[in-house]
């Protein structure tokens, strides 16, 4: 099996190495610090499983999935996530994720999740299954306003609700401020709304921070 995983702190890379290391000596892993070697990696030489940090500076983690995705669709790509609302996991898997773990999961679910993934199933936690399924029963009609946005657009949604300004959003994804303000404004079109206080109440009403 090989596997490549994608963070952009090596202090986790290094400990997500050392508990696959326990599948085996036949696996075969590889590191990326952020998704543009990522998918030079991926270019070069294929991949069974992508191990993807959700939040990544330059392109995002959804950005990335849906780039694997559609480029080398072989690849099963498993989300890791410090968020664990499961609004990012059905936004993941509606991409083309394999499965969505938060990174304070036990080293033993992680093996497992990555087991499955690599027998082509899908894999989500006990936890999100649940809240998965309370999700899908409370809005089994109504499609989310959010359900329209991007990847990229829904995860700077969620740092304008934060409230965050454009210079703090921009740093923390490696983008201009100019950048930043033209996806506001698609965010804003997209979403109806004018006004940030909005996009807040928005996200507070359904969860999403």
């Amino acid at each position: 099996m090989k596997i490549l995983i994608c963070d952009d702190h090596k202090i986790v890379r290094d400990g997500l190495k050392q508990i696959l290391q326990q599948l085996g000596s036949s696996t075969l892993i590889v590191e990326a610090g952020d998704g543009y070697e990522a998918l030079n990696l991926l270019k070069k030489d294929p991949y069974d499983i992508l191990l993807l940090d959700i939040s990544l500076p330059g392109m995002s983690g959804m950005e990335i999935l849906q780039s694997v995705k559609a480029k080398y669709p072989s690849t099963n790509v498993l989300m890791l996530s410090m968020m664990p609302q499961e609004q990012y996991a059905i936004l993941a898997l509606k991409h083309g994720a394999s499965g969505y773990l938060t990174k304070d999961t036990a080293s033993e679910e992680l093996l497992l999740a990555v087991r499955k993934v690599s027998e082509g199933g899908k894999y989500i936690s006990h936890t999100l299954a649940e809240n998965l399924a309370q999700h899908l029963i409370s809005n089994d009609t109504i499609k989310q306003k959010h359900e329209i946005l991007s990847g990229r657009e829904f995860e700077i949604m969620i740092k304008l609700a934060n409230g965050k300004s454009l210079q703090e959003i921009g740093n923390e994804l490696f983008i201009s401020d100019k950048t930043v303000s033209t996806y506001r404004s698609r965010i804003m079109e997209k979403m109806e709304f004018s006004k940030n206080a909005e996009l807040t109440r928005f996200c507070l009403e359904h969860n999403l921070i």
